[in-house]
């Protein structure tokens, strides 16, 4: 990798992160954005004070003279045209993620999936955190891996939260363990198909060998097949049976191991994070410190305090006998699907946002059976969902626009005298906000002000 000159392309966080690393490695930098400087608010001055060239409000494609390698940030497409430019020169390109792996130090547990990926990936950390080893937690999870890389010794342990969009341009990138956890319907909007997509998470492990261990979900069809496509040793989690080898439920106990040999580690009922996907969560992320060597008494003391991660069904108040949950992470149909079987109570589903191309009929199947009544959209997609509503002859909504407050409202309103609100959009967020952890904050702002 030639570090000698430069081009980054994106100035969200990830594309800071790695700009920040290359200069301190002694690289020429040029760093370029859609947006002009003053879009950044001083975001990125600090760039400016390391020697960075800032290219911002200009073609990349104009930009590649004497470029040695191009970095560009999951935002960007492989459809764009620097893509084709950078190519028709030889030079490297790849993302921020492919670029922090090939600096940084020590092990690398990566997971990805459509839905539960932050959960694991929180909880994994926690375990290790628990077992005394020195963590980063970095990639899809919101921290940028380029932001971890210049501290790192090599008895650090790194979990990486991987996102289909990241593994795009990814090349060398190679954990020692990584899991799938599962693969529904999501993204068709950047990959066009179902194929596509799948053959991206498969990318993450790509370059594992029999050193290292592949952790699957047994009960995805999808992700239990990857075991054949694979060097590394495939373990398996389920919440349904035992399994040839891996985690699985016991009479209650979550355990590791096979049918006929299995080491005991928690009670299932001790967890604190609600849903039986979670539970998958859990099992998931217990595979994977298991086959890192982690002491299942220690395993066990963090699976019993996790209490879960911000914006995946998080409550956020009780009010009036009514509870307000925030599963503002909740981005596509399946996570939302997860976010309805885990309500107890009567409950008011806020649903919407922009568009990802998804078939919402699953979800209103799981609606038209589940503790939701009656569901208040919002967004881009509120005709889509009121559409779909409509083919299985259910009128139980009402549309809010794009006033969130109001919608917010409206669904206490709706849910007295008690019950439970629950926001879990079943989309992505950037029609009306910046991304989920902003709506997320904006429920609970809202909320809070009540």
């Amino acid at each position: 990798m030639d570090l000698s000159s430069i081009l980054i392309i994106g100035m969200a966080r990830s594309g800071i992160a790695a700009a920040r690393l290359a200069l301190e490695r002694g690289a020429c930098v040029t760093v370029n954005d859609t947006k002009p400087l003053a879009a950044f608010e001083g975001k990125l001055d600090e760039l400016a004070t390391l020697g960075a060239r800032f290219a911002l409000a200009q073609d990349p494609t104009q930009l590649l003279d004497g470029v040695t390698l191009v970095v560009i940030s999951p935002g960007v497409p492989l459809s764009a045209p620097i893509v084709k430019a950078a190519g028709d020169r030889g030079i490297e390109l790849i993302g921020e993620l492919e670029f922090a792996y090939r600096l940084a130090r020590g092990r690398l547990f990566a997971i990805t999936g459509t839905n539960g990926k932050t959960t694991t990936t929180t909880l994994l950390s926690e375990i290790f955190k628990d077992a005394g080893k020195r963590v980063n937690t970095v990639g899809n999870i919101g921290d940028p891996y380029s932001g971890a890389v210049s501290g790192m010794t090599d008895d650090d342990y790194t979990v990486c939260e991987v996102s289909s969009f990241q593994m795009e341009t990814a090349k060398d990138f190679h954990p020692n363990v990584c899991a799938v956890l599962n693969i529904t319907e999501d993204h068709l909007n950047r990959h066009g198909t179902m194929d596509v997509y799948i053959a991206m998470k498969e990318k993450v492990f790509a370059n594992c060998d029999e050193r290292d261990f592949l952790i699957l979900n047994y009960e995805d069809e999808t992700t239990r097949a990857m075991a054949r496509n694979t060097k590394a040793t495939p373990v398996f989690f389920s919440t349904e049976r035992a399994v040839p080898y891996g985690a699985f439920v016991k009479d209650g106990v979550m355990v590791f191991g096979s049918a006929n040999s299995f080491t005991p580690v928690c009670a299932a009922d001790r967890l604190k994070i609600l849903g039986k996907h979670n539970l998958a969560n859990a099992l998931a992320a217990m595979a994977m410190a298991f086959v890192a060597g982690i002491r299942p008494e220690s395993i066990e003391k963090t699976l019993e305090r996790f209490e879960g991660v911000e914006h995946r069904i998080e409550f956020t108040r009780e009010m009036d006998n009514i509870r307000y949950y925030n599963d503002s992470k909740g981005t596509n149909v399946d996570s939302t699907i997860q976010a309805v079987r885990a309500m107890d109570r009567r409950t008011v589903i806020i649903l919407g946002g922009s568009d990802k191309k998804s078939d919402y009929t699953p979800l209103i199947d799981e609606i038209s059976d589940s503790k939701v009544f009656h569901a208040v959209l919002i967004g881009d997609t509120a005709k889509a969902i009121a559409a779909a509503f409509g083919k299985k002859g259910m009128d139980c909504y009402e549309f809010a626009g794009y006033d969130f407050e109001k919608a917010i409202k409206r669904a206490a309103e709706l849910c007295a005298p008690c019950g439970n609100v629950l926001l879990s959009p079943a989309c992505a967020s950037f029609d009306m906000f910046e991304d989920y952890e902003h709506r997320g904050r904006e429920f609970k702002r809202i909320v809070n002000k009540m």
